[in-house]
């Protein structure tokens, strides 16, 4: 024979293995090529070569003469069926062990017929070509290139079948699902969700018949199953699934468990929160325990855990720990929901004591944090929780809070300087992410707080002296940055949309609590240059309605603080402001048929109408701030003429009736100081018969100036 029976030694098979190279190498033709890979393909296992001796079979024989075994049918006679096949993949299976060799075009080409391998009839002697394609498979994925490939060349379908037909390696599909779903969730959805949604349904049905740890080792399986998007809930497969989900965990929690067995259940208790809000928990008796229960746990397991004094050294706590602050934070929003809600009005009073104590428990985990620690995304994580209690929660903890701030204005300003990429746990561990380096911007979470915080007296002078406003500033340029950089413009609240608003809530909040600091600090002159660009670019966008009613009111009331400032001196950006500003409290009332009577009644504009519940106190505020501007600024009548606006056209032609006394008092703030500011503007009321209407609807203030010469 060509070579010796193959040795179990693995020296003698060392040595086979370097005579069958040299055989390659010198081989006249493809049967004494093929005899010689025959038996490299024994004598090698795909993960216990070397890196020289892999080296040496790729260079001898390199991807063609595997292509070629893969596409060959028919083998020579009294050779199994497969043997071509087995052969070529034993040897790809070898080249993937090697990254480089994994992501060559040479195998992602071949992923196609790795597919139709893990999908074709598999029997006793085709195992090992499975094993062989599921180790290829393994390999690709863990490259640069890999995961779109997969995704794009139908791997996930084909990874679905295989696990929903129970064959060989079908327990290998589920692993490489799983991997896939890490790195490529909404791709993987996007494509391939019916195949996916199968597989969540087997999973799903398994999780609720397992009487045994399968069902603790599916609570870890499940969360990869789970997409952000799209909602389980929109067809009735995924909703059937979310049902035995649930009934699945409320039996788990309504028994008696140990740590190992509470703690993926939590986790995948915190998955579906993200994923579903509580439409996975059913209204009711049975749903409003479920959910007590489930926030009560999370808040014990957060205080068992950070209480403690090395409270995260344990393998795996700050995964679970941050499931918890999920269902934390859904507990609180279900405690303040007041239409259809899950929570009966005890259970809510139970469980906001109970969440004020774990919330206890975090202020003390974070007074702990160490300079070194910081970048740690578990602090962030807890950041962001506290932020959540914050915003909603202002009576409690407000000591433990007030105390806490300075390290939350340093660890908010680092995060901030450093620009670190990194990702919050609550998003990547729990429900995979496509991005592995989302910013961590702990200010979006703290803003709310901080929000109620300026507010009062206390708080408000902390954050003044750690130097928040500073801050606030520089972040407020930044979300505008990233605001008007945006390629298309969606009519729902972005992320930095809601940011800037928030931001000018506090800045409003200390406009009126603390005009000295507004006088003297530099960071807001250059706040006011922003504002002043920022409005007329705004006020188009009907979709940025509120966020422009914020720029609005801010930026008249800091005008007045800072009229003496070189910016607002006629400059054309002040007009443009002003003009803008002037628009948007002018556009927001409108004469429209009256039912009740045959002539009109005063109405918010219906451009204002769906926004007006966030913005009418701002429009109140803005009118307010416009009446003392006008008496700093004498170029300011001149605008709100040019304009067309409170000359008297609304008010004649509505019945007084429909307009209340609030916005009775708002339009006659600003009427007499322009009367007062300017004998044009005057006039002109006169002309409009500005006597008979102020007296009709009671303005006397006006009347009185209107009569003097």
């Amino acid at each position: 024979p060509l070579f010796p029976a193959m040795a179990s030694d693995s020296g003698d098979r060392h040595a086979t293995l370097k005579r069958c190279l040299d055989v390659l190498r010198d081989a006249k033709d493809d049967s004494e090529q093929f005899a010689a890979l025959h038996l490299v393909a024994k004598a090698v296992k795909p993960g216990e070569l070397d890196a020289k001796t892999l080296r040496q079979i790729f260079d001898a024989i390199g991807f063609t003469f595997p292509t070629r075994l893969l596409l060959s049918q028919q083998p020579p006679a009294g050779l199994p069926p497969h043997i071509f096949r087995t052969i070529g993949l034993i040897l790809l299976a070898c080249f993937c062990t090697d990254p480089e060799l994994a992501g060559h075009s040479q195998i992602l080409n071949k992923i196609p017929t790795f597919n139709d391998i893990l999908l074709s009839p598999c029997d006793p002697d085709s195992t090992s070509m499975i094993d062989n394609v599921y180790q290829c498979l393994s390999a690709v994925l863990a490259t640069a290139r890999g995961p779109k490939e997969l995704v794009t060349k139908g791997t996930v379908s084909a990874l679905c079948q295989a696990y929903l037909n129970g064959g060989h390696g079908s327990n290998r599909a589920l692993t490489l699902l799983m991997g896939l779903l890490a790195v490529a969730e909404a791709k993987c959805w996007q494509r391939d969700a019916p195949q996916l949604l199968a597989v969540l349904s087997k999973l799903s049905s398994d999780f609720l018949k397992a009487e045994d740890m399968t069902k603790f080792e599916l609570c870890e399986v499940l969360p990869h199953f789970i997409p952000l998007s799209p909602p389980l809930t929109e067809n009735s497969q995924g909703s059937e699934c979310l049902s035995r989900l649930y009934k699945g965990l409320a039996d788990i929690l309504g028994s008696k468990l140990s740590q190992s067995q509470r703690d993926p259940a939590l986790k995948l208790a915190a998955s579906l929160m993200q994923a579903c809000g509580t439409e996975w928990i059913p209204a009711g008796s049975a749903g409003s325990k479920f959910l007590a229960l489930l926030v009560n746990l999370a808040c014990v397991e957060v205080r068992l855990t950070l209480e403690e004094p090395d409270p995260l050294e344990a393998e795996g706590k700050k995964e679970v720990v941050t499931a918890c602050y999920v269902l934390m934070e859904r507990g609180i929003q279900e405690c303040l929901r007041e239409e259809n809600p899950l929570l009966e009005n005890v259970q809510k009073m139970q469980l906001m004591r109970i969440m004020e104590e774990a919330f206890g428990a975090v202020i003390f985990y974070l007074r702990q944090v160490k300079q070194e620690e910081l970048q740690d995304p578990f602090i962030f994580a807890s950041v962001r929780v506290l932020g959540a209690w914050m915003a909603e929660e202002t009576s409690s903890l407000k000591q433990e809070i007030c105390e806490l701030l300075p390290f939350l204005v340093d660890y908010a300003r680092k995060l901030f300087k450093e620009g670190s990429p990194a990702v919050s746990l609550s998003q990547a561990e729990l429900v995979s992410t496509e991005s592995s380096a989302l910013p961590r911007d702990a200010l979006r979470f703290l803003l709310p707080g901080f929000c109620h915080l300026t507010a009062e007296d206390r708080p408000r002078d902390i954050l003044i002296s750690e130097g928040a406003p500073a801050l606030l500033c520089e972040y407020f340029l930044q979300q505008w940055e990233v605001l008007t950089s945006e390629s298309t413009a969606s009519a729902s609240l972005t992320s930095a949309e809601m940011s800037l608003q928030n931001t000018c809530g506090v800045f409003l909040n200390l406009v009126v609590t603390a005009p000295d600091v507004v006088r003297r600090d530099k960071t807001f002159s250059s706040l006011m240059d922003v504002l002043l660009k920022s409005l007329p670019l705004l006020l188009p966008q009907k979709h940025n309605l509120v966020l422009a009613a914020n720029v609005a009111t801010l930026g008249l009331m800091m005008a007045k603080i800072l009229a003496g400032s070189a910016a607002l001196q006629g400059t054309q950006s002040a007009k443009e402001f002003f003009g803008a500003a002037i628009l948007f409290l002018s556009q927001a009332h409108t004469a429209q048929a009256d039912p009740s009577s045959d002539g009109l009644a005063m109405a918010v504009s219906p451009a204002y109408v769906s926004a007006w519940d966030d913005i009418h106190e701002l429009w109140f505020l803005g009118m307010q701030a416009l009446a003392g501007c006008i008496r700093l600024f004498p170029w300011l009548p001149d605008a709100v003429l040019q304009a067309g606006w409170l000359q008297g056209q609304l008010l004649s032609c509505v019945t007084p009736a429909s307009v209340d006394l609030e916005l009775v008092t708002a339009f006659q703030a600003v009427l007499v100081e322009l009367a007062r500011a300017s004998k044009q503007y005057r006039d002109v009321i006169l002309s409009h018969h500005g006597t008979e209407w102020a007296n009709l609807y009671g303005m006397a203030a006006l009347e009185q100036c209107l009569a003097e010469q």
